[in-house]
């Protein structure tokens, strides 16, 4: 685990409000925005991202989800999707390997850092996808990024 400053980027993005059981239904997004920026002869410059706002958790609560491309282009002409600029982030970061329903052990682990260290979150974290295998979910690879103040 290391703290860190993200830098600001530009990104095609989905933001929705939703809930810990319903993340699922979003999967597709991905592939989405992928294909508009496609459309749009946009190369995608980073990594997909999704970013959670005042998320704390519990599988009830209502949060933002941020689905996020980040891409070249400050500003494009998007259908169904934002065109927009993702601020940086002072944040605790870590790498969680393997599958996505072992996340909330690495979250666990982040929250036993935050407490011993008495750091202060935020309410945001982002998930950045390095790998992403869905036949093989053992070989997935996301950073976890909980934003600290």
């Amino acid at each position: 685990m290391i703290i860190k400053e993200t830098q600001p980027f530009n990104a095609l993005t989905f933001t929705t409000q939703a809930t810990l059981p319903e993340l699922s239904k979003y999967g597709p997004v991905g592939q989405k925005l992928c294909s508009e920026a496609e459309r749009l002869g946009i190369q995608p410059g980073g990594l997909l991202q999704w970013n959670y706002y005042e998320i704390d958790g519990k599988p009830e609560t209502v949060f933002t989800l941020e689905i996020a491309l980040p891409v070249h282009e400050k500003e494009a002409e998007v259908q169904g999707f934002e065109s927009k600029q993702i601020p940086a982030i002072k944040c605790l970061s870590l790498v969680h390997e393997g599958p996505w329903e072992n996340l909330p052990q690495s979250y666990g682990k982040a929250m036993g850092y935050l407490s011993a260290n008495d750091l202060t979150m935020t309410g945001e974290c982002r998930e950045i996808y390095a790998t992403i295998d869905l036949e093989e979910t053992a070989n997935n690879i996301t950073e976890i990024q909980i934003g600290i103040n």
